[in-house]
């Protein structure tokens, strides 16, 4: 499992660290963490529904908070529960580009157990950096 859960961080809130290799497989592991606090079981998710997603920022940082409040925005206004498939991560005029596939689909109360609602990632104590091979990154989700 490539991201923990912290409780030293926040106790009114629920933070996690996440590490991969690359810059992509860090926001597959880090909407994985933050859908894992939304959704208890997140591997009852089906594919039902595809959304492409295209964001831009102007660092890794700022891309990954946009990224993870995107999933958490799905969720509250469209009632839908999404994890990432495919992803690249690239250079772009402003910064950076994420273009995504999410997969996923609408909550359904009879098959998934939902956890603790998550308002929207936060900026307490929040840093994505490369350190030596490996991406990493601490989230501190409001809920």
């Amino acid at each position: 499992m490539p991201f923990e859960y912290r409780s030293d961080i926040a106790h009114a809130d629920v933070a996690f660290d996440a590490w991969a290799p690359t810059l992509e497989e860090l926001f597959r592991e880090a909407a994985r963490a933050t859908m894992q606090v939304m959704v208890e079981n997140p591997e009852q998710i089906r594919q039902a529904q595809t959304l492409a997603l295209k964001l831009e920022q102007e660092n890794e940082e700022m891309l990954l908070f946009d990224f993870l409040n995107e999933l958490i925005f799905y969720k509250d206004a469209r009632r839908l529960v999404l994890l990432p498939g495919e992803m690249s991560i690239t250079p772009s005029d402003g910064g950076l580009t994420v273009r995504a596939t999410l997969s996923g689909e609408e909550i359904d109360p009879t098959r998934h157990e939902m956890g603790i609602d998550v308002k929207a990632v936060t900026m307490l104590r929040y840093k994505v950096e490369q350190v030596a091979q490996r991406w990493q990154a601490t989230v501190v989700l409001d809920v």
